[in-house]
């Protein structure tokens, strides 16, 4: 396809694309007709030039030849991974060598294209990772708004022992310190998690996740990513939650159920802070706030030798002990009003009046 072909005369889209190869004919072909589409293309030779390049303007998309002269697109693609550098990167080559191909995109490339190739397959490599990049950016927006729309201000209660929770809560929200959160079923852990979440003025998601709930074989695969392929049933590459979680918060719920073995993968990508999806070679360096749960003694579970000490005193840098309903009592005509006008809303009735008895 030739790119003077395309008489499209629609606005350039608000993207920065840089083009590294050291053909000077690619590099020409490319910005050229990526011009026609995207606000600003720019081309380098090298890495050198493009690290410059790249140390003046921020680049949404790069489109990188493995094979340059010095320092190869792949080694330059594992440093900006190491210094968190968020652009989407397709890789060119013309060797054909299916290692390089796998290495390439296990090590987080969103596209690999293999010379020669036609123009429309460079475009539409271009476009799906501009559509994963929008997907990405609206979740983003959606989960902000969410939090916006239906903000958490407090645990309900006036109670002298809820607003001991509360106090501590807004005390040890904004430090970085991993939380036990402890308490029987039904206390409101995950409303503290997220609570703690929230006051935290983390960038990134709060993401729950049940212990006890995934099957103990599949616990890895979900909290770490996996590969296409790295078990029965892997048909694609999936991130994990301590991916969605980066630079957010991972609530731990029911902690003490985990298995043994998945406790000291747990304690290993928290202690490097770094995970490595199942069948990977490569590890993930991540960001992630640990909110953990129990409604299990852990210190019994330690002394039986069900749960890791060392996990335990990882997870347990700060505590909050959540108080049952029972010895609370004064709290409950406020939570008798509030779960009723939630469900009158919901119903479209009017609100059902209690009176004492």
């Amino acid at each position: 396809m030739n790119p003077d072909s395309d008489k499209s005369s629609a606005k350039p889209k608000a993207v920065s694309v840089l083009v590294v190869d050291d053909e000077p004919g690619m590099c020409s072909f490319l910005n050229k007709a990526l011009k026609k589409k995207f606000a600003l293309v720019e081309t380098a030779g090298s890495v050198e030039e493009a690290e410059e390049l790249r140390k003046r303007c921020h680049f949404d998309l790069l489109i990188v030849d493995i094979n340059l002269p010095g320092r190869s697109g792949m080694e330059w693609h594992e440093a900006l991974q190491q210094a968190q550098h968020n652009s989407d990167i397709i890789f060119m080559t013309a060797f054909a060598d299916l290692e390089i191909v796998i290495k390439a995109l296990r090590a987080g490339a969103s596209d690999f294209i293999l010379k020669p190739f036609r123009l429309e397959q460079m475009m539409n490599a271009v476009e799906r990772c501009l559509q994963r990049r929008a997907m990405a950016r609206a979740n983003f927006v959606l989960q902000r708004e969410i939090e916006k729309a239906f903000p958490i201000t407090d645990m309900m209660g006036n109670s002298l022992s809820i607003r001991q929770v509360q106090e501590v809560i807004h005390r040890v929200a904004p430090t970085p310190s991993a939380v036990m959160i402890e308490g029987e079923s039904g206390t409101g852990k995950e409303l503290a998690a997220r609570m703690l979440h929230q006051f935290s003025n983390r960038s990134g998601a709060f993401v729950p996740i049940n212990c006890g709930a995934i099957s103990p074989d599949l616990l890895e695969a979900e909290l770490f990513g996996h590969t296409k392929g790295s078990f029965t049933g892997a048909v694609k590459a999936r991130d994990g939650l301590f991916s969605f979680a980066n630079g957010g918060t991972l609530f731990l719920d029911e902690v003490g159920e985990m298995p043994v073995l998945m406790q000291a993968k747990l304690l290993r990508a928290l202690e490097q802070k770094a995970v490595r999806p199942v069948g990977s070679e490569q590890e993930i360096s991540i960001d992630v706030r640990i909110i953990a749960a129990t409604n299990r003694h852990l210190k019994e579970e330690v002394a039986a030798g069900r749960f890791r000490e060392d996990l335990y005193y990882r997870l347990n840098v700060l505590s909050i002990t959540l108080p049952p309903l029972r010895d609370r009592r004064e709290d409950i005509p406020e939570l008798i009003h509030h779960f009723s006008n939630t469900l009158s809303r919901e119903l479209g009735l009017a609100a059902i009046p209690f009176s004492h008895d």
